[in-house]
């Protein structure tokens, strides 16, 4: 075939696919789009269909912007579109855009984003919501393109998709700022005699350990996001191997049964040695103690008693009883807000109230340390998802002032207490902000719920702000003791989530003694407040020793007291040094918090006893000595 022939072909092929793309949009049969009939004289196509024409053509070529405005046939449309096409393949072309081309084309896939969305010069993370994770995925996914090694130390340092291709560059295809191309054989050519890893049905290796002088395995669970191949299996059996010698070196040790109820001390089995044996627990959200209280048994075995083990329905099918009604009511009054909505979890909260609220044509703005639940809210809405860095309230203001013209709305969510650092978000910051710019504000009081202010009612009466809130989400597994999550708001708005939250309508609903257990909770939340006086107490008693030790609690102002190491290595050998003096927390690593980042949490309860706390701090400060956390002399 002449180069001429081959130019007809492409061009042909460019053509079918515009006619076909304008016949969807406006459910013309294709035949009647001939080449040079009017848009808008002849067929009809004013400038909102063809405005919904040019979006769907720019997508589907991956076309940063253009087209705009000047054709007037469909003869005119093709020449623009493959101008614009050419223009594209001209800029790709240039040899260390190979690289370039693979990040945005992967950027695109992993983030729903079209290509005039993909600014190369936008913060990956607060213009364009690129976390650790999905950054991860996107690098993979270029690497594996290009059939280079996926690894770059420091990689997540870059800022933006320019900065990263000129990383990526550097370290894969030394040498390509002075060719236009890669050469023909090299890994990143297509039609390389070496085959793609994971594309031509071979199995690829598990990735290797990096062993240290002393034998230590310096992967994290980072390391098997994104191993690919032909096998989907794979990446299950290089993590199964890695976290078997986790587990032998007694540093993995999540999901121990307990054996008892939990309490301020509590009987967990421990799988790695066999034996069961009573801890201090440090490492429930039991924050009032209502889970063992009486009166709330009680209430869980006679409603069950009397409504059966659950109802086998969602709340439109025959899953809906005067207790889910009454429990709706009462957490409303609670939260002094006029509406309430039951979720079967929190997490299917965040994920239902996102994803029906905002639209794809609409912006979120999250704080960077959100909690996954809304990060997977944001993804399943399909937004624009916007990251402003912590608490920063200057940053979110660029943020919101960045997207001011958006023709969609905006909303702000934050946690209202953030569950890996114990800190508090800024809400008269926030909402100073999202009355400016006209945005709606959503705070998630999992872990503010019970905890923060007078009554325990969560984050806007912490900071005499009540009613101010658009919307307050909180989970009932936490202080409340027991099983689901809610949302509070107006009763428009609350309505509107019964209809449309997808994790509402089709999903069950919590049993009937759940209900009842989370009523009488209230009840006696209500009925002894002391106990959140007692809860602060103890948070200011272990708080004061802990830094009186020397440890980082970072500002933490909560129940949640985040003893802060950063190397994994050693924090979870402090965390096998507090377990083998008999007390129960979390080790926290990736994906938990980022790398780098690592940590002990530490929750604290209104059941600790002065005697508790005190063996506590002690039990801290000798294992942080004896790996090396902190100074023996401290």
């Amino acid at each position: 075939m002449t180069e001429l022939q081959s130019d007809d072909s492409a061009r042909a092929a460019l053509h079918s696919q515009v006619v076909g793309i304008v016949a969807e949009c406006t459910l013309y049969d294709a035949s009647c789009l001939q080449p040079d009939l009017h848009f808008e004289a002849d067929l009809g196509i004013d400038s909102v269909i063809l405005e919904s024409i040019l979006a769907s053509l720019r997508e589907h070529f991956g076309l940063p912007g253009g087209l705009g405005g000047r054709a007037t046939t469909l003869r005119e449309l093709v020449s623009v579109v493959a101008a614009e096409v050419d223009a594209d393949k001209a800029l790709r072309a240039d040899g260390p855009d190979t690289v370039l081309t693979a990040l945005v084309s992967a950027a695109m896939r992993q983030t729903q984003y079209r290509r005039d969305q993909l600014d190369l010069d936008a913060h990956l993370e607060r213009d364009l919501g690129v976390d650790s994770v999905v950054l991860t995925a996107i690098v993979a996914e270029a690497a594996e393109e290009l059939g280079v090694p996926g690894a770059l130390p420091g990689g997540e340092e870059s800022t933006t998709l320019r900065e990263l291709s000129t990383r990526l560059t550097a370290a894969w295809l030394p040498g390509a700022s002075d060719r236009t191309a890669p050469a023909a054989g090299h890994p990143g050519a297509k039609g390389a005699d070496a085959p793609i890893p994971g594309t031509d049905g071979a199995a690829r290796e598990p990735v290797a350990p990096v062993a240290s002088e002393d034998g230590w395995d310096s992967r994290s669970m980072k390391d098997f996001l994104e191993e690919r191949d032909s096998d989907l299996f794979a990446k299950t059996r290089s993590f199964g191997a890695y976290l078997r010698r986790r587990e032998d070196d007694q540093l993995y040790w999540y999901g121990m049964p307990l054996h008892s109820r939990c309490a301020n001390r509590a009987v967990i089995f421990d799988e790695l040695t066999g034996r069961k044996r009573e801890f201090l627990m440090f490492a429930s959200n039991n924050y009032l103690g209502l889970a063992n209280h009486p009166e709330v048994i009680e209430a869980v075995c006679e409603a069950t008693r009397s409504y059966g083990a659950t109802h086998t329905g969602s709340r439109f099918i025959g899953g809906t009883n005067m207790l889910h009604k009454e429990l709706e009511r009462r957490l409303a009054a609670f939260k002094r807000r006029p509406a309430c909505i039951v979720y079967p979890g929190g997490y299917a909260a965040n994920l239902g109230a996102i994803s029906a609220l905002v639209k794809s044509y609409d912006t979120l703005v999250v704080d960077k340390l959100n909690h996954m639940s809304i990060l997977d809210g944001a993804k399943l809405s399909g937004a624009a998802r916007r990251i402003y860095r912590h608490n920063d309230m200057a940053d979110l203001e660029r943020v919101l002032e960045r997207g001011a013209e958006s023709s969609g709305g905006t909303l702000i969510v934050a946690d209202g207490v953030f569950s890996m650092h114990g800190d508090i978000c800024d809400l008269p910051g926030i909402l100073r902000l999202a009355r400016t710019y006209g945005a709606r504000v959503l705070i998630d009081d999992a872990h503010a719920t019970g905890v923060l202010g007078a009554r325990g009612s969560g984050t806007s009466e912490h900071f005499g702000l009540k009613g101010e809130v658009d919307l307050e989400l909180g989970t009932m597994s936490k202080a409340l003791a027991g099983m689901g999550g809610f949302v509070v708001g107006d009763e428009e708005v609350v309505e509107y989530l019964r209809y449309y939250s997808n994790s509402y309508v089709f999903a069950a609903n919590i049993p009937a003694g759940v209900a009842a257990g989370l009523i009488a909770a209230i009840d006696v939340l209500e009925a002894e407040p002391e106990r959140v006086k007692r809860l602060w107490t103890n948070i200011g008693a272990l708080r004061t020793r802990l830094l009186d030790s020397g440890f980082d609690l970072e500002n933490s102002e909560s129940a949640i007291l985040p003893i802060r190491i950063g190397d994994e290595r050693q924090a979870m050998e402090m965390g096998r040094a507090v377990r083998a003096r008999g007390l129960f927390c979390q080790t926290v690593v990736f994906p938990g918090v980022p790398l780098g980042d690592a940590r002990l949490r530490v929750s604290v309860t209104c059941e600790h006893t002065p005697e508790d706390l005190d063996l506590a701090a002690d039990i801290f400060r000798d294992a942080a000595r004896e790996t090396g956390v902190l100074r023996a002399d401290r």
